[in-house]
């Protein structure tokens, strides 16, 4: 019986030997003479090769607090894209993934946004607020094809009169919420439904008027928390960026307020308030 207690220790006293191995081999990976983001290179308004997008200025104030060079690895977003980047230590961070996704550690949440209605100002549909309301029946409303927001136009029978645009694009040679917008603003839809960090900065551009989506009821949800992505084994690497996150909160929201991306409350009930 003792001998059996003594094999168990010591085979236990292996296991966390080994792994705390490992987690120092993954920790090593993380650079200590740059602040290594993973990109994609054509994603705007969210990040670009040439530094406009709102992720590119949130990496850009991270590295100016850890006072190292920002260095990037670029690669569209697309199936593939932590296998090609984060995984084999290319780069050290994602700036932005929604939590709870099983191929990167999430940080904790730096924001949370919604899906949103996008507008003409001039549209006699500028001020609706809910997918239920009855002044959408009979309109074309455009949606990215799959995405939380068309699973509430089927639930309100409006989902005939829908026009779809592709979902997983490589941004490089495509643009769906581009070519959303463009055909709202020539007519050939009366509203647009976007992801808020995308159709926000993207309206805010054009002069369209956004409204989040605060009030849908029922699966799916249509707000996410964002987080940071790293490698699962750097718990020291996600403690850091977490303590970052917490002391420059403050300045983080005026960089995504700035580009016109929505800010809501946790649970996607209403808009976070501004300091």
């Amino acid at each position: 019986m003792h001998e059996l207690i003594r094999a168990c220790a010591t085979a236990s006293a292996l296991l966390l030997v080994g792994a705390g191995a490992g987690q120092a081999q993954v920790a090593d990976l993380v650079s200590q003479s740059a602040f290594r983001v993973c990109a994609d290179p054509a994603n705007s308004p969210v990040s670009h090769r040439d530094g406009s997008g709102f992720e590119n200025r949130i990496a850009e104030y991270l590295a100016g607090v850890l006072d190292l060079p920002l260095e990037y690895t670029w690669f569209p977003m697309v199936t593939g894209f932590v296998r090609n980047t984060l995984q084999p230590g290319r780069c050290d961070v994602v700036i932005g993934y929604a939590q709870g996704h099983e191929l990167v550690l999430n940080t904790n949440h730096y924001y949370t946004s919604t899906h949103v209605i996008v507008a003409r100002s001039d549209s006699p549909l500028a001020s609706v607020d809910h997918l239920s309301d009855p002044a959408l029946q009979g309109h074309r409303i455009g949606v990215i094809a799959g995405s939380p927001p068309a699973s509430h136009l089927a639930r309100h029978g409006l989902i005939g009169r829908a026009k779809g645009y592709d979902l997983m694009v490589d941004r490089r040679v495509e643009n769906p919420a581009g070519e959303m917008l463009d055909d709202l603003e020539a007519g050939e839809i009366d509203l647009a439904l976007l992801w808020g960090p995308i159709g926000g900065p993207m309206a805010q551009e054009r002069g369209l008027i956004v409204t989040p989506l605060l009030k849908e009821e029922g699966a799916p949800r249509l707000f996410y928390r964002i987080t940071m992505g790293v490698r699962a084994g750097e718990t020291v690497w996600k403690n850091q960026l977490n303590s970052l996150i917490r002391r420059n909160q403050e300045a983080i929201d005026d960089i995504l307020r700035e580009a016109g991306v929505p800010l809501v409350d946790d649970y996607g009930t209403a808009l976070k308030p501004a300091p």
